[in-house]
């Protein structure tokens, strides 16, 4: 099992304008066949929430939104909390991870390739 981590995250519930602020885990797989990404989201002060898995298709992308993700328990990822996150895959992948930040007029987008 092939481990990545990303120790920023955080899904913001505010917004302005059109575009929701969210985040994304930007995956490729360029295996002939699929793989399985699992997620795990550690906290400065609760417990970790693990469950979180997407299939990649062959030779595909995929664009994890942090907004629209659950568990196998249907819990999403919580706003406003400051988390980190452990990203497994069987194979090594290459891993990019963006925030759109639209708090205020002037939208910001940060971005990390891991």
């Amino acid at each position: 099992m092939f481990v990545k981590y990303i120790p920023d995250g955080f899904y913001s519930s505010h917004g302005n304008g059109l575009y929701p602020s969210h985040e994304a885990v930007c995956v490729i797989n360029p295996y002939e066949e699929k793989i399985t990404v699992h997620l795990t989201l550690y906290f400065e002060d609760r417990d970790k929430i693990d469950g979180f898995a997407v299939e990649v298709a062959a030779e595909r992308t995929l664009h994890i939104r942090m907004d629209k993700i659950v568990n196998k328990d249907g819990i999403g990822v919580p706003q406003d909390v400051p988390y980190a996150m452990k990203i497994e895959c069987e194979k090594q992948i290459p891993i990019q991870y963006s925030r759109l930040d639209t708090t205020q007029a002037e939208m910001g987008l940060c971005t990390t390739i891991v």
